[in-house]
């Protein structure tokens, strides 16, 4: 797979929920000290007539023009305006990207299971499809025979019913056959998927455990008013860094869960479409799954999506339904990274 902190873009505060909420309550002040200055403007110029309210005024407007020019103080007021729209925003959706994660990995862990009996349908469905094609195969040829020996016995009637008969189940097969490459298609990219998910949810799983304790190690030594203190020094906060990987962590996840569920109802309504016993299929089906295949890289999958087609389309790389399947090496101390380490470099 793809290492996903190659196309690491951490979003800006307002592409983020507190953003949100940071640009209403930015607009609710706007408009309310407008207004609040045109309402109170006259007492404002009668106050400005005293040397003393003058005076105060004018340190009030330094003091504010101070905190704009001022970039430590600016970064300042910026990260405090930012803490307060983040906790607003935690009161009502969930901000923690620990949590969210969490929540991932239980749509994993129920995806998976979805996806293996998804896979056992579809294989049972293939070899259903096979048989038919066999048998289709064998009745061609009988019939193919019969014509020839009515041919022999000049028994034109006969000749012309079992040659259509022969002709019907060709172009018959022909079409189940294009179906079988699809489904093949299919089963490769749902195994390859399922396996991947797999080693996703053991990464994922690995990563909330250390971070977990990790980000607790660093909000101990690194609390807000010290993290307020870097940002106006210039230094990188800490936390800030360490939350923005989680959360990037947590956006890639979310496309790849997305794409694993959207994959699987694809798969469902193509199967679904699916009458075996009558030898007919639904053609929306098919171009859901012609389109996926026109789509560009696969967030699970990454290049091995091209391969995977490209075998499936093989005359040469014929598929073995009766072969177990794969699974995935579990991953020992040193056999194999985690592939969200790199977030954290």
């Amino acid at each position: 797979m793809d290492n996903p902190a190659k196309n690491l873009k951490p979003k800006s505060f307002w592409q983020r929920p507190e953003g949100v909420t940071g640009l209403i309550f930015l607009a609710a002040l706007v408009l309310g000290g407008g207004y609040l200055f045109v309402t109170y403007l006259p007492v404002l110029v009668s106050l400005a007539q005293n040397t003393l309210y003058l005076a105060l005024m004018l340190a009030a407007l330094g003091a504010i023009l101070y905190m704009v020019l001022d970039p430590k103080m600016r970064n300042l007021i910026a990260y405090g305006y930012k803490s307060v729209m983040r906790w607003i925003t935690g009161l009502f959706i969930q901000l923690d990207p620990i949590g969210i994660l969490k929540s991932y990995i239980e749509d994993l862990e129920d995806n998976l299971r979805k996806m293996n009996k998804q896979i056992t349908k579809l294989r049972a469905q293939m070899h259903q499809l096979r048989e038919l094609i066999h048998n289709n195969q064998k009745e061609i040829q009988t019939n193919l025979r019969m014509a020839s020996k009515a041919k022999e016995q000049d028994k034109r009637s006969v000749v012309i019913l079992k040659s259509r008969k022969a002709g019907r189940l060709k172009e018959s097969n022909m079409r189940l056959e294009d179906l079988y490459k699809k489904m093949e298609v299919l089963y490769r990219v749902l195994t390859r998927m399922y396996e991947n998910s797999q080693i996703l949810l053991e990464d994922l799983k690995d990563q909330v455990a250390v971070k977990e304790q990790e980000r607790k190690a660093i909000r101990a030594s690194h609390s807000a008013m010290r993290s307020a203190m870097s940002v106006i020094s210039g230094d990188p906060d800490k936390r800030a860094m360490f939350d923005a990987a989680m959360e990037a962590i947590a956006e890639d996840v979310s496309e790849k869960v997305s794409e694993m569920e959207r994959f699987m109802e694809l798969s469902a309504t193509f199967m679904d479409s699916i009458d075996l016993q009558n030898g007919i299929f639904e053609e929306e089906g098919l171009r859901m799954l012609e389109q996926w295949e026109k789509e560009g890289i696969s967030k699970l999958l990454g290049d091995e999506k091209e391969l995977l087609l490209l075998q499936a389309n093989s005359d040469e790389d014929v598929l073995d339904l009766d072969s177990p399947a794969a699974r995935p090496q579990t991953r020992n101390s040193d056999s194999r990274t985690n592939q969200y380490d790199s977030f954290f470099e």
